[in-house]
């Protein structure tokens, strides 16, 4: 069994087999042409994708920027060592702005409004709000569609412009800190606990498939959670497992717990 075989069976298995085949492709398409080849925005666990095939591969560099320090979605950049030239991450940045005096916009209306489009969550990198308005990472090859396209999110106008990288404000995100008690580190257990629900309808959340452990997609209401797990939920934000604390008198597990906004 070859290295591609290895790697493919791995992650079929987990259900991230189409993901790591197109990424093989793009790493072979590197060492075969001997210069770069360029991914679509990865979360951090795709991203961990790139980085494991990378490892299996001589002759390889792995490259990554979201267009600022710190970007959670990012391109990778598969690089031959015999390559001389600073690889090209077809990065864009646009800012839209609208009157926040008669409407107030979230980070997923924007990503809605995007999507509404036409335009597949790959292409776009982080959604940075602030203030009255957005700025949003794009692949370079959809610059022009949005700049023609994107006019409104739900019924509020907007005006989009293009910025240089330079220009971008990094996330503020919003925490907040939760010290309880949990039963046991299940998901639906540290989940309900996180995002202030019951274990029940979490339950239903978890069976429907609107949340992610370490940015893979858990549908096991059961499944363990561990020490610096971060667990998102679509509309809702992300909650970090900063420290379990140990057991109570009473057989409980005291956590901390990271609610991100």
């Amino acid at each position: 069994m070859n290295e591609r075989e290895k790697i493919l069976r791995y992650y079929q298995a987990s259900g991230d087999g189409d993901l790591a085949a197109r990424l093989l492709d793009l790493a072979e398409a590197a060492l075969r042409n001997r210069r770069y080849k360029v991914t679509e925005f990865l979360d951090p666990f795709g991203y961990s994708i790139a980085e494991s095939i990378a490892a299996h591969y001589d002759r390889l560099e792995l490259l990554s920027s979201g267009g600022y320090n710190g970007a959670e979605r990012v391109k990778a950049v598969f690089v031959n060592e015999e390559f001389r030239g600073n690889p090209d991450f077809g990065l864009e940045v646009l800012a839209a702005k609208w009157d926040e005096r008669y409407y107030e916009i979230t980070h997923r209306d924007v990503l809605g409004a995007l999507m509404g489009l036409g335009i597949k969550r790959e292409i776009l990198g982080d959604i940075i709000m602030c203030g009255q308005g957005c700025q949003i990472l794009a692949d370079a090859s959809l610059l022009n569609f949005i700049m023609q396209n994107f006019n409104k999110i739900g019924a509020a106008p907007i005006v989009v412009s293009q910025l240089e990288l330079s220009a971008i404000v990094p996330k503020e995100e919003k925490m907040k800190e939760i010290k309880t008690t949990v039963a046991s580190l299940r998901l639906d257990v540290i989940a309900a606990a996180g995002f202030g629900t019951s274990r029940s309808r979490m339950a239903d959340e978890i069976a429907v498939g609107k949340l992610k452990v370490n940015w893979q997609e858990s549908k096991n209401s059961a499944q363990n959670i561990k020490e610096k797990d971060i667990i998102s939920m679509r509309g809702r934000g992300r909650v970090e497992v900063s420290e379990v604390l140990g057991q109570t008198k009473k057989g409980r597990i005291s956590i901390l717990l990271k609610r991100f906004i």
